[in-house]
Order: structure tokens, then sequence, then C-alpha cells
């Protein structure tokens, strides 16, 4: 697989600080029940590499050092690591917002048939990837009979009550080629409809993405990197330089290695002191952090370009941009 890095590497991004942190993302691990065309994390059934305990009780220690108020899990599929759970109950009895990135047909895999019920009992907010609402589309990215195994995980998740007022559920569409995506508003409400007349099923938000990667890659062999990414900064827009997630976020990885966001985590970009040493999760207990600069380059531009896209969907503008 190519890596779009060397190309991706050179081209100038306008420079990002810091603001204040309110959100520590965590990679689980990358075993995946799925091996999606668009994922940028390069996931599936084969990828063995995870989060062990020692490391876990290190993300919680730092969740309550630093008064983080917001944990976000991926992966990966995150439930599919053994520490998933402990980690979930753990954060939540520190008062923290938990949020599970979801690809929902794991709730389907043999060992988690109780995961739907565990995920309302803990209250966790769920993330969960559908790239479409109809269904040749997300079996051609994500193989057939995904369409239908997420249909029905997201039928059980609203009979727990998930997707109105109590337990939220978020929904992700992922671009499915080389083209920036609908409009937020307009394409939530496709997908409210169709979802709703066809299956039954509502859910709370629509969130954007961006894939990079094996996405990327797959763009090199066609040919069409080049121009996406020349579409990605011709609708770039300053106003959304302010929303990007990674100003109140750090990703971490399976290692505890520290990340300004995941798509700098998935690039190998890691934070690092003056003299080149990574900078690792044990190591910000107490460091203050705001206004630090952001690891930028040209894949920044997936984030502001158009309507903004990020890990939470659309970029929001700060108040008075």
């Amino acid at each position: 697989m190519r890596d779009t890095w060397p190309l991706l590497a050179n081209i100038a991004f306008p420079s990002l600080r810091r603001g204040r942190l309110d959100t520590l993302q965590v990679n689980l691990g990358y075993r995946c029940n799925q091996s999606c065309v668009h994922c940028h994390v390069n996931a599936g059934p084969s990828r063995t590499k995870a989060m062990d305990g020692a490391t876990v009780d290190l993300v919680l220690e730092v969740l309550k050092r630093r008064q983080i108020p917001t944990l976000d899990i991926t992966g990966g599929a995150p439930e599919l690591n053994p520490q998933f759970r402990r980690l979930v109950r753990s954060a939540r009895r520190l008062g923290v917002r938990v949020m599970d990135r979801c690809n929902l047909t794991v709730l389907e895999q043999p060992g988690q048939e109780d995961l739907p019920q565990f995920l309302a009992g803990e209250r966790i907010e769920i993330v969960a990837s559908l790239p479409c609402y109809l269904e040749d589309n997300v079996d051609r990215q994500r193989g057939r009979g995904v369409f239908d195994s997420s249909i029905r995980a997201l039928r059980a998740l609203n009979a727990l009550g998930y997707g109105g007022t109590g337990l939220i559920l978020n929904l992700v569409y992922n671009p499915q080629g080389p083209s920036l995506p609908p409009g937020q508003v307009e394409l939530e409400r496709d997908y409210k409809r169709e979802l709703g007349e066809r299956y039954g099923i509502v859910f709370n938000r629509l969130l954007t993405n961006m894939p990079i990667r094996r996405f990327g890659a797959i763009l090199l062999a066609q040919g069409r990197f080049d121009a996406y990414l020349a579409l990605l900064r011709d609708t770039h827009m300053d106003r959304h330089l302010e929303g990007v997630m990674g100003r109140n976020l750090i990703s971490a990885d399976y290692h505890g290695f520290v990340y300004d966001c995941d798509f700098n985590q998935m690039l190998d970009l890691p934070l690092k002191r003056a003299e080149g040493r990574r900078v690792h999760l044990s190591e910000l207990m107490d460091e203050d952090i705001v206004d630090n600069s952001i690891n930028v380059a040209g894949h920044g531009f997936g984030c502001t370009a158009g309507q903004g896209s990020s890990c939470g969907g659309a970029a929001k503008p700060a108040v008075g941009s």
C-alpha cells in the first residue's frame, strides 16, 4: 500500500495552536471484524495490535488527574479489546462522558451479544459508522451483508432507547469517492427520512467525516489523489480553523503515545519534545499544553474544505468568526 504522507508533508497549511483540553481520544487497537475501503486506520480482522491493561490504567489516571470531561474511544472495533468494558465502567465512575465509535456489526459478533445492553446500562454515547442509507453503497464499501447487519444493530439500539431524548446515537457518513460530503444539515434530513420510512430507525445527529490512508492509497492507485487534494485546497475556508477538533483534543495510540488528532496518529505525526523524543501520555499528567502548536500538513485541508469535517462532524466556527 503506497504511503500518502510524502505527498502531504510538504503542502503548507495555516498554523494552529491548542485551546483548552476537553477530550482524550484513545485508540484501543486495530483489530476489527470488518475491512472497509474507506478506513483511515487500516483496521481489519488480521490486525492484532491492542492497548494493554497498564495503558488503560494510565488513561484512567490522566482522565482523573486532568479532570478531562470526555473520553472518545476508537479502534478498529474498540469493543473487541478485552479492556474495553473495564475502561468504560471505570471512566463512567469518574463522571466522564464516554463516546464509543462503533461499526454496528460488532454487536453481532460472537461474545458480544450483550454489548447493546452494556452500552445502554453505562449510558454510553454511540457514534456509529453508516456510510450511506442505501444498501448497495454500504456493502460496496464495507462488504456484503454489512448493511443488513447494521440495520439490525440500529433497531436493537433503538429498542433500548438510543436515538431519542435519552441515549445518544449519532451516525457517521463517509464520502463514497474523491469528493466533498454534501451539506450536513441536508444529508442528515435525507438519512432520517430514508432510515425512518424504510426501517423505522431513529437517531440524533449525522456527522460527516473524511477518510485518509487506505482511501488515499486507493486514490493513488486510481490516479486521482492529486485532483482530490486540489479540490480540498480550493475549497478551504479559514473560518473552520478555529473549530477543528484537534484544538481541544489529544489522541493516544495503543502504546499511550500522544498525537494532536486521530488523523495525525494514522500518519505517524506524534507530539515531540524539542530533542525529537515522542511524548507519552504518562508525561501529560499535569503539563499545561494550552497554546502549544499543532502538527499540520496537507491533510488538514480535509478538515477545513467545504463545510469542514472532523471527528465530531462538520467543523463548528468559533463564536464571532
